[in-house]
């Protein structure tokens, strides 16, 4: 007798020891993913390069990445404790022979056959066997279990959802795409604490800059003779104090010598205010806003989120630049046509609620090409934006909700709780930059590690290469 039920049935139940019959079998098929693999190496700590490591794998005897031979077994023992016997097996002994790699697409048929049963002790005898394609084996082997004497019959019980993320793969591929460009030739602003400086360092070394110092020497050179950082072959400019060298950053960028600016240990303020200065600043026809490129473990692609930093309670007129700034952002990194949802309470015009009104301007003045590159739609609730089965349950039709890559906040503080929580809570990283100026800001805290200001930087980067003549 055949017991080859559907894993996704309602209830688990089991075969007791007097209803099985030497002959009696039962199997469930798999497809090998990735995923697979990863999940894995990371419940059982197995790390070997031939499982995880492609560029390994590719010189290795099979020449591709395979599955662990134990996640062959741990299919075999499924089989054993949900199917045949069943919801109640006690595992004794089992062998194992190897015969064949399984490699990410393979699908594998794992079947159980008894052999043999021990009337006396309720035991069962098992051949086991995994195959691919036409029958072809891969393991043998045999179990001995003892059967349940009983019946079961429990509701399935549903497991909790498995998000496999790798931390920071977002980020290193827009750090390989930036290092096809030439460096972006930037002033560091002000680097005068280790971090700053370091940020310098490793983005030079990481060919994503050209870096130029602006900010008083001696503090510069003490704080790199105390961390033990080289700074041979850095272009120092030396100024008097984090006013002057956030002016003198700018002045930089106004003659051509500088492509960007890199905060380093001075106040946000400070260096935005030069900026903005309407004589000596970098203004252009655009409003700045800023723009977090998110990777969020729980989220399956990068989101975008903004103003979280710049424009306390923009205005229409204000929201309009920051959608167009996250829109030229979103493509340079490689979006090619971001769906943008603009953020309220609710997701329906409601004339008391000014945000839910000026969602509704915004998409209008997208139909009418004042907005261009990218799909709005609003106003949209936070979960309306980001899953589908919140948009189903509402049943809303939208080629933006559930599946936004940007989030248009109604005002900063908005802005910043959601980042802030994407971060404390999901285990985000962020990485971000200011639009609207002549050239993109690198507005990292000083409280961001390196790896943040070298992600912001292969944004910068890759937003010069995108827009530049």
């Amino acid at each position: 007798m055949s017991y080859d039920d559907d894993a996704n049935m309602e209830y688990i139940e089991n075969r007791p020891f007097d209803e099985i019959d030497v002959g009696d079998h039962a199997e469930l098929v798999r497809t090998l993913t990735a995923q697979d693999i990863d999940a894995f190496a990371v419940v059982s700590g197995d790390v070997n390069p031939s499982h995880v490591d492609q560029e390994f794998a590719q010189g290795d005897i099979f020449h591709r990445v395979i599955a662990h031979g134990m996640w062959g077994g741990a299919l075999i023992s499924n089989v054993l404790g949900t199917r045949l016997p069943g919801p109640g097996t006690i595992y004794l002994n089992q062998s194992l022979k190897f015969l064949k790699p399984v490699g990410v697409g393979d699908t594998v048929t794992v079947r159980v056959t008894v052999v043999g049963k021990d009337v006396e002790k309720k035991r069962l005898t098992l051949d086991c066997l995994c195959s691919i394609g036409e029958g072809e084996p891969v393991i043998t082997g045999q179990a001995e279990v003892i059967a349940p004497d009983k019946k079961i019959r429990r509701p399935r019980v549903a497991m909790p959802d498995l998000v496999m993320h790798r931390k920071g793969a977002t980020f290193d591929r827009l750090l390989a795409a930036a290092q096809e460009a030439p460096p972006l030739s930037t002033a560091i602003v002000h680097p005068c604490d280790k971090t700053s400086l370091e940020g310098a360092i490793l983005t030079r070394d990481l060919d994503l800059v050209a870096p130029i110092l602006v900010g008083p020497r001696a503090r510069i050179e003490a704080t790199a003779r105390e961390a033990g950082f080289d700074l041979t072959g850095f272009e120092i400019i030396d100024t008097p104090h984090s006013h002057a060298s956030a002016e003198r950053a700018v002045e930089l960028v106004r003659q051509g010598r500088a492509r960007a600016l890199m905060k380093g240990a001075l106040h946000t303020d400070e260096i935005m205010s030069a900026a903005v200065s309407k004589t000596k600043g970098l203004r252009s026809e655009r409003r700045m806003s800023h723009i977090y490129v998110m990777d969020v473990p729980t989220y399956p692609k990068p989101l975008l989120i903004t103003d979280a930093a710049i424009n306390i309670a923009p205005d229409l007129q204000t929201k309009a630049d920051i959608v167009q700034n996250a829109i030229d952002l979103a493509r340079a990194i490689g979006i090619e046509t971001p769906k943008v949802a603009i953020l309220s309470a609710v997701e329906t015009i409601t004339p008391r609620l000014q945000s839910t009104v000026e969602a509704g301007a915004l998409c209008k003045m997208a139909d009418r090409g004042q907005i261009t590159g990218g799909l709005l739609d609003g106003p949209l609730a936070f979960d309306n934006a980001i899953s589908m089965r919140a948009v189903a349950s509402k049943g809303i039709i939208s080629e933006v909700a559930g599946q936004a890559d940007i989030l248009v906040a109604p005002d900063l503080e908005a802005g910043n709780m959601i980042a802030k929580q994407l971060m404390y809570l999901a285990g985000a990283e962020a990485a971000g930059i200011v639009l609207g100026a002549q050239v993109p800001i690198m507005l990292t805290s000083r409280a961001d590690d390196s790896r943040t200001r070298v992600a912001s930087a292969a944004i910068a980067a890759l937003f010069n290469q995108a827009t530049r003549p």
